[in-house]
């Protein structure tokens, strides 16, 4: 018999077998040198995952001096959330679980999230793998630490900012407009910004609103302490009446919750602290008391027309698009007009229309909707759901993940069967149900990123959730329920003739015509 030569070739690697690997670092609000220690952990992960040859580097996503106990304020881990459930990502990792997260539920919600997702995490301090099975438990116990952790911190700084407010030694953390802050606890005046200070102070003795005080400074072109040319009528207000331009500091405006960390307006539950002659003085008192004598008398007025409402930021121009305003009249009635017409009628030519009379149309498209609704929703739901249908059925690819989930969830019925009959025992019963979970999670992750009409699916749940909203609200509405406008209503245009358009959630529009 003639021996066989056989020769093996090798297969090739492609990008598609590497590991797509990215890390998540995050400096937090007590570390002593933020932007080296931001900048190095930047450069360690991205040295760490490109030294290996079968790791793709997908990307470093970095908060910078962003306390860990709340998720919802990390604008780069939000990021990362977001890309791994678009399926960009296998593997993530971090320095350790207190810059993953300082609040447990947090850690343990994200992590079961990365789960399903098919993304495993390595966090290098505690050496915890969630790719093993055994590692929720660790990680509830330490989260619990980091937790407990960040507590700590927490009071001590308190603690330490309370004893300098007794010393009188604590002014601020960060400066008014017209003054720089000196090091932790010293400020100095910046005269150019001075004199405009002294200006508003000026101005607001003259009789000139708050509106066109804060007109004349964005004609300026002079930045708020934020960064902003816009100045707004509540950043002037704050000018007008901060202790800080006589040289005085009232200490703890604010206060900071006990664990979930919460900054909230000091209404008498924390003790406040009043330091005089703490620096440089930008007015004198005698003009400052004057200035919040005239704000007590005109504050009731003040403070009520320009209070965010429910049409804030709803209702937009048809003509140019731009945002409406609120208005009170001096006879007390409240109105919303197109901010471009309020600046210079010949520009736009949309009018204002009374809050009463966009709230009464509104009564009036519901009572309709209530009626039709029926009529309305359940074609459109119809035609997207089709839409949605044809494009995985004429998808392949798609086709073929799907037979494979189901093929996949036949066999895990299978091995629960065959346990219930005694015929595997536990340990093999875990080792197959492991690797099945394993394959299903795979196949998932493809099938997700195989379908590219999220959007479709986002608006089918809006209608979905718009008619479940219709369904449980008043067969005839009297008078405006807040409540269920919140829920139905993303947006209202009005032309230039009063008509409203109101754009629901789920991206039905309907337009009603106002009488003259």
């Amino acid at each position: 018999m003639l021996q066989k030569t056989v020769t093996k070739i090798d297969a090739i690697k492609t990008n598609q077998d590497k590991l797509r690997v990215a890390a998540y670092c995050r400096v937090s609000s007590d570390s002593a040198d933020q932007l080296n220690s931001y900048a190095a952990q930047i450069k360690a992960y991205t040295q760490i995952i490109t030294s290996q040859a079968d790791w793709e580097l997908v990307d470093i996503y970095a908060d910078e001096g962003i306390t860990g106990t709340k998720l919802e304020g990390r604008e780069e881990f939000q990021r990362m959330m977001s890309d791994c459930r678009k399926g960009r990502v296998d593997r993530l990792l971090v320095k350790s679980l207190s810059r993953f997260a300082r609040n447990t539920k947090d850690c343990l919600s994200a992590l079961r999230e990365l789960a399903t997702l098919g993304v495993t995490v390595k966090f290098e301090k505690e050496n915890i793998d969630t790719g093993t099975l055994t590692t929720e438990l660790m990680v509830s116990v330490s989260g619990a630490l980091a937790q407990q952790e960040s507590v700590s911190i927490s009071q001590n700084q308190r603690l330490s900012y309370r004893r300098r407010m007794e010393r009188g030694e604590f002014i601020t953390c960060k400066a008014p407009f017209g003054y720089r802050l000196i090091g932790c606890s010293q400020m100095e005046i910046v005269p150019e910004q001075a004199t405009l200070v002294q200006g508003m102070f000026e101005k607001y003795l003259d009789g000139i609103s708050l509106e066109d005080i804060a007109t004349w400074m964005s004609a300026l072109g002079v930045a708020t302490m934020d960064g902003n040319y816009r100045w707004q009528i509540s950043t002037i207000q704050l000018i007008l009446s901060n202790e800080k331009y006589v040289g005085d500091a009232l200490c703890q405006k604010r206060y900071t919750t006990d664990f979930p960390f919460v900054k909230k307006r000091n209404g008498g539950e924390v003790a406040q602290y009043y330091i005089e002659d703490t620096h440089p003085a930008i007015i004198d008192r005698e003009t400052f008391e004057k200035v919040q004598a005239l704000i007590k008398r005109k504050g009731l007025r003040t403070s009520t027309a320009h209070t965010k409402t429910l049409l804030s930021l709803k209702v937009r121009c048809a003509h140019c698009g731009t945002l409406f305003k609120r208005r009170i009249s001096k006879k007390g009635d409240t109105y919303w007009v197109c901010r471009t017409h309020d600046q210079k009628a010949s520009d736009c030519p949309v009018k204002w229309t009374s809050e009463e009379t966009i709230y009464q149309t509104f009564i009036t498209l519901y009572n309709k909707l209530k009626s039709n609704y029926t009529d309305i929703f359940p074609p459109a739901l119809r035609q997207l759901e089709e839409l949605q249908t044809a494009l995985q059925r004429n998808n392949p690819q798609l086709l073929e993940i799907n037979t494979a989930i189901a093929q996949t969830a036949e066999q895990q019925h299978k091995i629960q069967k065959l346990q219930t009959a005694g015929l595997l025992d536990a340990e093999a019963t875990l080792a197959k149900r492991t690797a099945l979970q394993a394959q299903m999670t795979t196949l998932r992750h493809q099938r997700r990123r195989v379908i590219e009409n999220e959007d479709i699916e986002e608006r089918v749940d809006a209608i979905q959730q718009t008619i479940a909203i219709l369904e449980q609200g008043p067969d005839r509405m009297e008078e405006l329920d807040e409540p269920l406008f919140e829920e139905l209503v993303e947006q209202i245009t009005i032309d230039q003739h009063g008509n409203m358009t109101f754009h629901l959630y789920g991206g039905i529009t309907l337009t009603e015509e106002v009488a003259p």
